[in-house]
């Protein structure tokens, strides 16, 4: 399997996007997902945001990233495609950064739904407006040759039943999951029969652990966790990490599993890379 990261471990630190890379670089991590930046942000421009902007040349971004021995596993185009502005401004989006992952040579694309029940929409109704979305998203995933997946982190896609159906949304292989250890535990969920029951359709995994406290408050109340405050081996979603490890390892997934925490400008995430690395060793997993 492959090691990689989540550059949202260093928002808190203000690191650039070249920042990321240095680290990656320094730590022997050689893949690396990021989210995508659709206009102009001040914040990005002045070097404070580890994310990247769709305005950026691809061309020249890979030419650097490959200076440092690090491609994209994923990029992250996650607007909530469930609500009433899926269509209007999640769509658009999600076309857009699949023509740019083309371009830079990124294999898979992240979407998902909106963290609550969209407002004035039955279940129903909302499940129709993304159909309609993911085929459109689709027809031009399959023209580029870009995987769309679809991520457990809202109010419909951390319920299985609702996954499975948006899984069949369109017939083709360009629709897959990406699997997040921590979204579906904070939703309630077991992560391990989650995984199990849609191994056959991951493409691309997330890696979270929970801490005891965050599990205690909200576990069953909410249903995705933005950045994970806690390394990885030191929550109480450890074992369920492991046993989800175990899976991929027997079902012979050979794909990225992508770190997300926070990353204290480098400490954390460096112990969730080192527990994932010992971890991988234990379960006799090959580590790349």
């Amino acid at each position: 399997m492959k090691i990689g990261f989540h550059t949202d471990a260093f928002n808190s630190a203000y690191f650039s996007f070249e920042a990321c890379l240095q680290w990656a670089k320094k730590n022997g991590v050689r893949w690396i997902e990021c989210g995508l930046i659709d206009g102009v942000s001040w914040i990005h421009g002045l070097g404070y945001q580890p994310h990247v902007a769709l305005y950026e040349d691809p061309a020249l971004l890979r030419r650097k990233m490959d200076g440092h021995g690090v491609r994209f596993s994923q990029i992250d185009a996650a607007f909530p495609l469930s609500g009433k502005e899926g269509p209007l401004r999640g769509v658009p989006y999600v076309m857009k950064s699949i023509q740019w992952a083309r371009l830079i040579g990124c294999p898979r694309v992240d979407t998902t739904d909106g963290l609550h029940a969209p407002a004035g929409l039955e279940d129903e109704e909302a499940m129709d407006l993304m159909k309609r979305s993911y085929e459109q998203i689709i027809e031009v995933a399959e023209a580029h040759q870009v995987t769309i997946n679809i991520e457990p982190h809202g109010y419909f896609t951390t319920k299985p039943e609702f996954l499975e159906r948006m899984l069949g949304f369109c017939d083709s292989p360009c629709l897959r999951m990406n699997m997040d250890t921590g979204n579906t535990f904070i939703a309630g969920q077991d992560p391990a029969a989650f995984l199990k029951r849609f191994i056959d359709r991951v493409s691309h995994v997330h890696v979270k652990d929970v801490s005891e406290s965050l599990a205690a408050a909200a576990r069953g109340q909410q249903t995705g966790i933005a950045v994970s405050h806690v390394a990885l081996g030191d929550g109480v979603n450890a074992g369920n990490i492991r046993k989800c490890l175990e899976l991929l390892r027997d079902r012979g997934y050979d794909g990225v599993l992508s770190i997300e925490c926070e990353g204290q400008g480098g400490p954390m995430i460096e112990r969730s890379l080192a527990w994932l690395r010992q971890t991988l060793a234990e379960l006799k997993i090959p580590a790349e």
